[in-house]
């Protein structure tokens, strides 16, 4: 009785919380409010045990489906000659994510590993859902990924109005979407992609397979033509959400909260430096393309999608241009970034040795499937 009442109370709490971080248009809060509710429960002894891992999977395989979703048919179409030039962009916007990362990793609470996938520009969500399969610390990927959509969804319009000074008062159409299947069609869908996808990729032994199996699977029939509408229920995006963020909060202790603690000011200043590279790189997409000054900001930041997309409606952006640019990066980190992360985890144990895991909860891995 004592264990329903303990599930109970989390997941009446995660939902107290979700929906005034919704109203106040937070991006994923019901991973957020899930996390912050688990640490609080966890730290006060009034939380579950854990999180079943198959819960973990199919939350996995609904947000590889959900981000799927993202790309249009047309969507890269939009890119024209200029795709090898966004293409080159989001290399580098990895690569700058993956050294600060590493930088990250120098710190003695952090593995590199752990520090290469919570400094990824891209795909925050994701990440934290697939942090653990790959022998990380989900607990800091979940805390440095959001603390890095934060600052840049919160900066942006400061950026955008004392920087670039844009006209409002022509305001840009949004993306149509096309008309979603019925549900009933759509659950279906999703259950196969699920499954399939992450039995799939596990037999590729495809890193975070879970996740990347699904979405991999679905981006293919997007761009295809062949997804029939596809889309994830909200209810069952929102119920992924609450699971993955309990899956990391839950597993906070007070020893960990305070190493989270200590690397903080490393994590924030590497976000600020991360921001400001990007938004270099966006100076260098606009000279090369047709962009504007902009645009070329808009198309490179290194997170806030939300945001993103809302600041290019606003100020009469190319939308289509900037949103295909922000599909292809969270596409590209999510993907890569996993391969990229190993190959730091390689070249730190060949150089430097290895260096346990934050705390003994981050050296067990969850895996695909059992």
């Amino acid at each position: 009785m004592a264990r329903v009442l303990r599930w109970v109370l989390l997941v009446a709490a995660s939902v107290a919380v979700t929906v005034p971080l919704t109203l106040a248009g937070v991006p994923s809060a019901g991973l957020f409010a899930a996390l912050a509710v688990g640490v609080v429960l966890a730290l006060t002894a009034l939380a579950p045990a854990g999180v079943p891992r198959p819960a973990g999977v199919v939350a996995q395989g609904v947000l590889g489906v959900y981000i799927g979703t993202m790309v249009q048919h047309d969507a890269f179409g939009a890119l024209g000659s200029d795709w090898p030039f966004v293409v080159a962009i989001a290399v580098a916007t990895l690569l700058l994510s993956v050294f600060a990362g590493a930088l990250l990793g120098l710190h003695r609470d952090v593995t590199p590993l752990t520090g290469s996938l919570a400094l990824t520009a891209g795909g925050a969500s994701g990440l934290v859902a697939i942090a653990r399969d790959l022998g990380g610390d989900d607990r800091v990927v979940s805390v440095v990924q959001y603390l890095r959509v934060a600052l840049v969804t919160a900066s942006m319009p400061l950026v955008v109005s004392f920087v670039y000074h844009p006209d409002t008062s022509h305001p840009a159409s949004g993306v149509t979407p096309s008309a979603p299947a019925p549900w009933y069609l759509s659950v279906g869908m999703l259950v196969v992609l699920v499954v399939v996808g992450a039995a799939g990729g596990r037999l590729l032994r495809l890193p975070g397979a879970g996740l990347l199996g699904p979405m991999a699977l679905t981006v293919v029939l997007q761009l295809t033509g062949l997804s029939f509408g596809l889309s994830v229920p909200a209810v069952l995006v929102q119920v992924s959400y609450f699971v993955i963020g309990w899956q990391a909060g839950l597993a906070f202790t007070a020893a960990s909260l305070r190493a989270i603690a200590r690397i903080l000011p490393a994590a924030l200043a590497l976000i600020v430096v991360l921001g400001v590279s990007t938004a270099g790189l966006g100076v260098v997409l606009a000279h090369y393309t047709a962009l504007t000054p902009l645009e070329g900001y808009l198309a490179t930041s290194p997170g806030g999608v939300y945001a993103v997309l809302a600041t290019a409606v606003e100020t009469g952006s190319n939308v289509t241009f900037i949103i295909a640019a922000q599909v292809l990066r969270v596409l590209l980190m999510l993907f890569a970034s996993p391969l990229l992360a190993r190959a730091v985890v390689w070249a730190g144990r060949r150089f430097s040795g290895h260096k346990p895991a934050m705390t003994p909860a981050s050296s067990a891995p969850i895996r695909v499937a059992d």
